[in-house]
């Protein structure tokens, strides 16, 4: 980790040497969530736009001087990154924008963006000499935690709350993880999470509180700079659960104007379910962030209580961006929306960003003209109850010309 300073305390601006299990400020507590901090003159004078074209590493790992990871230890096999980015005229004009630019987390190995964080809670957890890693998760940390772990050979314990959608459990069991259902909300489930991580000395792989996840979570706006040539949109969404992904998108946009790769920073929109939004009311009011109930249908960002709410806020207003809500109606709209303008396939946490687009526009917030990029965070076949509740039902005929006929006529498809 030649690059890497050490880690720094949020709150209080202690600095700690960066071992691959320190997770909080042993002053602050849970308050004290901890920065990687860069060595950006030394990457300056090492590394450049042009040395990272000529890279040839796999998926998110071309950006290693950026990664707080030692180059020697083994990373796991699976190819994370590389996801593909979409112009989509149809799509935008449905939003009021004539473009706008869609980058597909879906197709990372086990279909969301959780997978650059998991990758390297793997690498960390070799680092401590763990061979157990563990998190709780409403599902794609879960997953993605559990496929990185099998891969590379570690033992996973994940924890989800008792409503996570069949498909992600699913994931967890063909994995092999030991997988524990939770009878409660997502805060139960991540306590009971803590306190067995802490009991049993597994590697703790929860984002909210593990410094390095988040930078893994970058990698997706660092590629996504990379992919447009380094000429940024002016604005960059995401959907917000407990924060670390936009967070971690704050991160990237940091690393990129330190090291001149960029000469503009994008604003952030950071898009959360109406019915459980603790942190945009933490941003609009300037306040501390009050736990609230988790009522949504996008389970992935339905977090009531996330611990990585103070960066995620940070990031937001940094970049001189907004918080915004919208509704489960909304959010399944934008799901059928997507499918049917692009063909891409998104989750309902992955999607909702769509849904705040719209809002932001219809406010006049973002304006028609100006360039804007979503990340999808996750794919549908996740979470395959609330597609059908979106799309509907199929028709179902009696193997009859006359019935198919019916059909023809009131679909318009002769």
């Amino acid at each position: 980790m030649r690059y890497v300073k050490g880690l720094v305390c949020i709150s209080c601006q202690k600095n700690y040497a960066p071992e691959p299990d320190r997770y909080l400020c042993s002053s602050c507590g849970e308050n004290g969530l901890l920065d990687v901090e860069y060595d950006y003159s030394l990457l300056q004078s090492e590394w450049s736009r042009e040395q990272l074209q000529s890279s040839t590493a796999p998926g998110h790992w071309r950006y290693l001087p950026l990664l707080p990871v030692d180059p020697a230890t083994p990373r796991p096999p699976l190819r994370v990154g590389g996801t593909p980015l979409y112009h989509n005229r149809a799509l935008g004009e449905e939003l009021g924008l004539q473009e706008i630019i869609i980058k597909d987390e879906g197709l990372n190995p086990t279909a969301s963006l959780k997978d650059r964080a998991s990758s390297l809670a793997v690498v960390k957890a070799r680092e401590a000499g763990n061979n157990t890693i563990s998190c709780s998760s409403t599902g794609n940390a879960a997953s993605s935690l559990a496929g990185s772990a099998a891969a590379s050979g570690l033992k996973a314990v994940i924890f989800v709350p008792e409503r996570a959608p069949g498909g992600k459990v699913a994931q967890l069991m063909i994995f092999g993880a030991r997988v524990i259902s939770v009878q409660g909300s997502y805060s139960d489930t991540y306590e009971l999470s803590a306190a067995s991580i802490d009991r049993w000395h597994w590697y703790n792989r929860n984002a909210a509180i593990n410094p390095y996840l988040m930078e893994g979570k970058k990698t997706a706006v660092l590629e996504l700079a990379e992919q447009l040539n380094w000429q940024m949109p002016d604005w960059i969404v995401l959907t917000v659960g407990d924060g670390c992904t936009i967070a971690g998108a704050g991160k990237a946009l940091q690393d990129l104007r330190e090291l001149d790769f960029i000469t503009r920073k994008p604003r952030l929109l950071g898009v959360q379910a109406a019915g459980c939004a603790p942190i945009t009311r933490a941003w609009q009011q300037e306040a501390e962030l009050q736990v609230c109930a988790e009522d949504s249908l996008a389970d992935s960002i339905a977090v009531g209580n996330p611990r990585n709410w103070k960066k995620a806020v940070r990031a937001v207003r940094d970049s001189g961006g907004i918080m915004i809500n919208v509704e489960d109606e909304e959010i399944l709209e934008m799901m059928k929306l997507l499918g049917r303008k692009s063909g891409i396939f998104g989750e309902p946490a992955g999607v909702a960003g769509l849904a705040g687009i719209r809002r932001a526009v219809k406010a006049g917030i973002i304006q028609p003209r100006e360039k804007v990029a979503v990340i999808i965070t996750g794919n549908g076949l996740k979470d395959i109850d609330s597609a059908r509740q979106a799309a509907g039902e199929p028709y179902s005929l009696a193997p009859e010309i006359e019935a198919m006929e019916e059909v023809v006529c009131k679909e318009g498809l002769d």
